[in-house]
């Protein structure tokens, strides 16, 4: 690595994406974070039109990871209101159609790398969390689409998903323990200590990086490492 190359990451300033940042930095790639708070280097609603296309053009990553997400309601579905069911559709879901677009329509140059954090929750299911779940079941759809189109038109760029299971420690992942351990009648503590290990944003930037020689696909992520999904 030359330290010529750039990794744009979304939501890259805590959680997973702090990992997955400091993990890019490490590799020795110019890192770009994109995020709503003014600790990030672009300052900007992921999801919003426009933004993809603005950073691409002036950042042209050579890796581009789609972590930002909204922490979902934590409610059971009778609980929830259609506003609130659908805020990871038009955060998440969003986010992944406005950036895969933008790369297959810029496009990145051949070689480039999208990751896109899908969850665990795509393949189990999460009662407690509205939308959330089907949500990040279409990120990985669209992951899929954009991997198959991107192949049709011999742009030579790969797109990747990653599945990682509930972490606490992390926003979605502290919400969902509370509302899970809650669901069970035990404490937090006690869920989380069930749990076993689980992915640390350490963890997610070793995956991100071991997947960037890989030819694309799905991956579900634990704390075990990368299991390739069909």
């Amino acid at each position: 690595m030359t330290g010529q190359l750039t990794a744009v990451v979304t939501g890259g300033t805590r959680g997973f994406g702090r990992g997955i940042t400091e993990a890019l930095a490490k590799a020795g790639y110019t890192t770009v974070t994109v995020a709503r708070g003014d600790d990030a280097d672009v300052v900007a609603d992921v999801a919003a039109p426009g933004v993809a296309e603005r950073v691409l053009a002036e950042h042209a990553p050579a890796v581009l990871v789609l972590n930002a997400g909204a922490v979902p309601d934590i409610r059971p579905v009778h609980e929830q209101t259609w506003e609130s069911f659908s805020a990871p559709w038009e955060v998440d879901v969003r986010q992944a159609f406005e950036w895969c677009r933008a790369a297959l329509r810029g496009p990145l140059a051949p070689g480039s790398v999208v990751v896109l954090l899908s969850s665990g929750a795509a393949l189990a299911g999460s009662p407690r969390s509205g939308g959330y779940a089907g949500a990040k079941a279409m990120v990985r759809f669209v992951a899929r689409y954009a991997d198959e189109e991107a192949a049709r038109l011999g742009l030579g760029i790969r797109f990747v998903a990653l599945l990682p299971g509930l972490s606490p420690g992390t926003g979605v992942g502290n919400a969902g323990a509370d509302a899970y351990s809650a669901k069970q009648g035990i404490s937090v503590e006690e869920f989380t200590a069930r749990l076993g290990p689980v992915v640390t944003p350490e963890g997610a930037g070793a995956a991100v990086l071991a997947v960037l020689d890989d030819p694309g696909g799905a991956y579900k992520l634990s704390a075990d490492g990368l299991e390739v999904l069909q």
